[in-house]
């Protein structure tokens, strides 16, 4: 579960002007769910927390293809 948690809270943090901001709220909406199952004591198919985890990683690795390489930008930049 604490990986759970923790992809929750990245998926949360995504920039709102990401493509994949969208699509994570409602995998962090499914993410919690699990949780909130697993604190009330309700087991989650596992084959469903590992489709979960195998989306979130997705999203998060997509997220952060869009994120500039700033050292790039910077050597860019001075170039100049």
């Amino acid at each position: 579960m604490d990986l759970i948690r923790l992809l929750a809270a990245r998926l949360e943090r995504l920039s709102v002007d990401s493509i994949w901001a969208r699509r994570a709220s409602g995998l962090r909406r499914s993410l919690v769910k699990a949780i909130e199952a697993a604190d009330f004591g309700n087991e989650y198919p596992p084959e469903q927390l590992d489709l979960l985890i195998e989306h979130s990683f997705d999203i998060l690795r997509r997220a952060a293809r869009e994120i500039p390489d700033a050292e790039a930008e910077w050597k860019r930049l001075k170039a100049q």
